[in-house]
């Protein structure tokens, strides 16, 4: 099978494996595991962030940022189509006791007018507190459009100038710095929290990781453990997630580039409508015109290809480490067959 669901169906390489095998361990409640330290303070370092820590999931890593930024009742502002909005389960509710003020973006990208019209006024006490501006880079029902680093400089400064925070929800930030050129370290500098993945494109089996001031990292540690993220000996995946930064990370371009490649095959099919323009990084999207999206999938997986919803009438691939160019080639014969 071509699996093209998603990035999050990599396996560790043997090479993952090897490392992980022969990870140094320790006890991480009590701060003693060397490799999860080694990783938070890599991390750090590459982000240019005082702090950062380890957590078993991306939707973690969000909750827990968002939670040290803000107090119950505060308002979140995103994207309508935001991750931390459609796919946690409606965690900053449950955890946090948070609200969502929704923009609807352009490809997930939210403009500082559009913005401030949703900022509450500090005198309304009858309103919920606004605190916290988000932005997901790449967005992913957007397609992996990358958020334009202009206009999150711009977003730093309403913040600022509203004494609100930022969190940048980076799961799949390392595609934006390699499709544009522009460092992790650069993108985070305009973010008081941010939370990137290790489990998509990087290929590691499991986990993310949060970074901000030192404080709030305190802070997060204390509250990972009551949401039962205090994890024990888990060396065995931060050796995961080291060699996947440095190995994996600056190949991602072999994934934006099967993906484009991919999207102009696709485009030359009558029967399917995509904009080969937002195909930015790992992540393409089509609509098919004269079957179902169910059929389509139904269909592709009979020939061996599997594809995934990318919402209303629209089909969602995603290239990652474990698609070759052949499987490319392949994946373009069974959508020809499938679609025409």
């Amino acid at each position: 099978m071509i699996d093209l669901r998603s990035d999050t169906v990599t396996k560790p390489s043997k090479e993952m494996r090897n490392v992980m095998v022969n990870a140094e361990v320790g006890d991480d409640v009590y701060r003693e595991d060397p490799t999860a330290n080694r990783l938070q303070k890599y991390c750090a370092e590459l982000f240019g962030k005082e702090d950062a820590l380890f957590v078993p999931s991306g939707v973690m890593g969000n909750q827990l940022c968002l939670n040290v930024l803000t107090q119950p009742g505060d308002e979140i502002i995103c994207d309508k189509n935001a991750h931390i909005f459609l796919y946690e389960s409606g965690s900053p509710a449950m955890l946090s006791g948070l609200s969502m003020n929704l923009i609807d973006g352009q490809n997930g990208v939210i403009t500082p007018a559009e913005v401030e019209t949703l900022i509450r006024p500090i005198s309304a006490y009858y309103m919920p507190r606004t605190k916290v501006i988000e932005v997901e880079n790449t967005h992913n029902v957007a397609g992996g459009v990358v958020h334009p680093i202009e206009n999150i400089k711009a977003l730093k400064t309403l913040a600022d100038k509203h004494r609100l925070k930022m969190h940048l929800d980076g799961a799949r930030l390392w595609n934006a710095s390699v499709a544009t050129g522009i460092s992790v370290a650069e993108y985070s500098a305009y973010f008081d929290t941010v939370s990137v993945c290790l489990s998509k494109g990087l290929g590691s089996p499991v986990g993310s990781i949060i970074l901000g001031e030192k404080e709030m990292i305190e802070e997060a540690f204390r509250v990972r453990k009551g949401w039962g993220g205090g994890m024990r000996q888990i060396g065995i995946l931060a050796a995961a997630g080291l060699y996947a930064i440095e190995n994996n990370f600056s190949r991602l371009s072999e994934d934006h580039k099967n993906a484009k490649e991919l999207a102009e095959n696709i485009a030359k099919m009558e029967s399917v409508e995509i904009d080969t323009l937002l195909v930015q990084t790992n992540i393409l999207m089509f609509k098919p015109r004269t079957m179902s999206v169910e059929e389509v999938i139904v269909k592709s997986k009979e020939k061996g290809l599997l594809l995934g919803h990318g919402g209303v009438g629209v089909v969602r691939a995603v290239t990652h480490m474990d698609v070759t160019d052949k499987d490319i080639e392949k994946a373009v014969l069974i959508l020809s067959q499938v679609l025409n």
